[in-house]
């Protein structure tokens, strides 16, 4: 029986492969664009035996990783505002509601509690003003946060109105 090892060059990279996905699983997704270009820098470096090309495929990959990571945010953020607009659009004012959001992959799930504080018509909409909670978790005595938004009439529906309140909960990436 004859046993082959792996040749050194592999063995790092195997090595490397693992700790940055390591590193990526423990972070979060903040991270998986640098360990994803460290990864394909590593390894093109490795094959091509070029350390330039190395370094500008592992940026490159990094930039693109980074890049789909926001879009993908900014979906499911954009998800947790449609939901919220939605309910405060269909609430009176003084009125309560709670919102839910639930993803096929447990990411960015929320939920909470909406209030519509007033009405108000402006030269382009019909808006509400609102309140709405987030909470940390899902035990009924879970913390939540507060935070005020506007939501006005489109003709597809109550849409998300006001960007400061947003950044405060998502972000910059709305």
């Amino acid at each position: 029986m004859t046993v082959r090892l792996m040749n050194p060059a592999a063995l790092r990279l195997a090595l490397l492969a693992a700790v940055a996905a390591a590193c990526a699983a423990m972070s979060g997704c903040a991270s998986i664009g640098a360990a994803t270009g460290a990864v394909a820098g590593v390894a093109t470096g490795a094959v091509t035996t070029n350390p330039a090309i190395g370094i500008g495929v592992g940026i490159a990959v990094q930039a693109a990783t980074d890049e789909a990571v926001k879009r993908v945010s900014k979906s499911l953020h954009t998800d947790q505002q449609m939901a919220i607009a939605a309910t405060a659009g269909d609430s009176a004012v003084g009125e309560t509601r709670p919102w839910k959001v639930k993803h096929t992959l447990p990411i960015e799930n929320g939920h909470g509690d909406v209030r519509v504080l007033r009405v108000f018509d402006n030269a382009l909409a019909s808006c509400k003003e609102f309140a709405f909670s987030v909470a940390d978790g899902d035990e009924p005595d879970a913390h939540a946060d507060w935070f005020l938004a506007t939501t006005c009439k489109q003709s597809e529906g109550w849409k998300w109105a006001s960007a400061e309140p947003a950044v405060e909960r998502w972000g910059t990436l709305q």
